[in-house]
């Protein structure tokens, strides 16, 4: 028997808090490096892309897997599992002398992130059993994602001029030796489940339905919609996404159990997820190439010039962990949606005039309405669905989000990579008006998915008087 550790609460929750922030931070830092990187390598826009995809894609594709792992194995050790892997894969990337190695690195990234997520999560959850405790621990987890979103832009363009761009991934090492010795001290040890089953044949089909839609939409950019190859990889997703489909629903054990989407708030929440990270994600990488290259802004005015957009999500954050008891989750998901739409459509008027002043409004807005909604929607999914699918239900929200940046930045990177300005611009209105499109769409999925999730609950408190 090993002998016991003796638990730490504060300290295990800086632990994953540590966790949370560096996976957030390479999410957001990479965009404001992507002058450096296209210098240093020769990169085009298709090359870039696949910088920030690489991770986004093994992140979205690895969470429902790194869920099972947690489980089956304990959260604690794959939590220090993940934390190894991402700090080891970002010297690699630090060190990296090839385009190709760097994209090799940022895939072993994505996947030490994928470890890290959700089981922070687990053991916030194991140290914290007051249900009080934990919705404060949680709380400020989320913050420190939102400060990390925030800061990372801002602290990348500071390193980036100083040190240069490889000290963006370096700087991930000495965070992570902290996170681990944190965790092997102060961290109790999780219960393994060594019955858990980690469906491999869906996690395989999934992984290889993702990855060939994310070719596709990449290698869009280049060779056009009409090309063979893009048709060819294309027809490849619907291979693979129909056997993953007719897997899961004839697994009585599957990772992502199909009866999830009849529920309304479910299904509504997963399709709102994937559209707000869609726009968000896809816009903060047009903007990063824009302000580099149509403004000729140097990586730290870069990093400033996020501030307004990415500082907001913090302060909504916490407004928004305050409302929910007060307002329905329909009422504040709507809500959001339209500030968000609202936001993005004034940034058509204040590109035109070229005003970094008139830009910031547009930001707070844009930024402030995601904010908002995204805790909204995770309360939302978490409360319609029993105890025991709580885990797989919240990582299929966060699968959808993360799969929705990766088609944000493939989608809208495709939209501005000519180098001619006029093009570029031209792509960038062109991205901004699918942005209000598709909130459009989530605002009404909101309404109606939503109000479903209204009305049972309603249900419910007359069942119990």
């Amino acid at each position: 028997m090993p002998s016991p550790i003796r638990s730490h609460p504060r300290l295990t929750q800086v632990a994953t808090c540590l966790g949370f922030v560096v996976v957030l931070i390479d999410v957001s830092v990479v965009n404001v490096a992507l002058d450096a990187l296209r210098s240093a390598f020769g990169a085009d826009v298709l090359d870039l892309q696949w910088v920030v995809n690489a991770y986004g894609l093994v992140f979205a594709s690895s969470l429902l897997l790194a869920g099972a792992l947690g489980d089956r194995f304990g959260a604690k050790r794959v939590f220090m599992a993940g934390f190894a892997l991402f700090s080891l894969a970002s010297v690699g990337c630090g060190l990296a002398t090839s385009l190709a190695a760097l994209i090799g690195w940022r895939v072993a990234q994505g996947l030490g992130a994928a470890l890290l997520v959700p089981t922070s999560l687990s053991l916030l959850r194991q140290v914290f059993e007051d249900p009080a405790a934990r919705s404060r621990a949680i709380g400020w987890w989320g913050a420190g994602g939102g400060i990390a979103l925030a800061a990372g832009p801002v602290i990348g363009g500071v390193l980036i001029e100083s040190l240069g761009w490889r000290s963006i991934f370096l700087v991930n090492l000495p965070i992570g030796v902290i996170g681990l010795w944190l965790t092997a001290r102060h961290a109790p040890a999780s219960v393994a489940q060594r019955g858990r089953s980690l469906d491999l044949p869906g996690q395989v089909t999934g992984v290889l339905a993702l990855g060939t839609l994310t070719l596709a939409l990449t290698e869009a950019t280049d060779l056009g919609w009409t090309s063979p190859a893009v048709l060819g990889v294309l027809g490849l997703c619907g291979v693979f996404s129909g056997a993953f489909l007719w897997l899961e629903a004839r697994n009585p054990e599957a990772m992502l159990p199909l009866e999830l989407f009849r529920d309304w708030t479910v299904g509504s929440a997963t399709v709102i997820g994937l559209i707000i990270n869609l726009v968000f994600y896809g816009m903060v990488f047009t903007f990063s190439l824009f302000f580099q290259s149509i403004w000729q802004l140097s990586p730290q005015r870069t990093g400033l010039a996020f501030l307004p957009m990415m500082a907001v999500l913090m302060l909504m954050n916490i407004l928004a962990g305050r409302l929910m008891g007060r307002l329905s989750e329909q009422a504040l998901v709507v809500a959001g949606l339209t500030v968000s739409a609202c936001g993005y459509a004034l940034m058509l008027p204040a590109l035109a005039t070229q005003s970094y002043t008139l830009l910031v409004l547009p930001m707070l807005l844009a930024g402030s309405g995601i904010a908002l909604v995204i805790p909204t929607i995770t309360q939302a999914v978490l409360t319609a669905v029993p105890a025991n699918r709580a885990g797989v239900a919240s990582g299929l929200l966060n699968a959808a989000r993360q799969v929705g940046g990766v088609m944000g930045v493939a989608l809208f990177g495709g939209l501005v990579r000519h180098a001619q300005p006029a093009l570029f611009m031209l792509g960038m209105e062109q991205a901004l008006i699918a942005c209000v499109a598709l909130l459009a769409v989530s605002i009404v999925t909101g309404f109606f998915g939503l109000r479903h999730h209204r009305a049972q609950r309603l249900a419910n408190r007359r069942a119990c008087t």
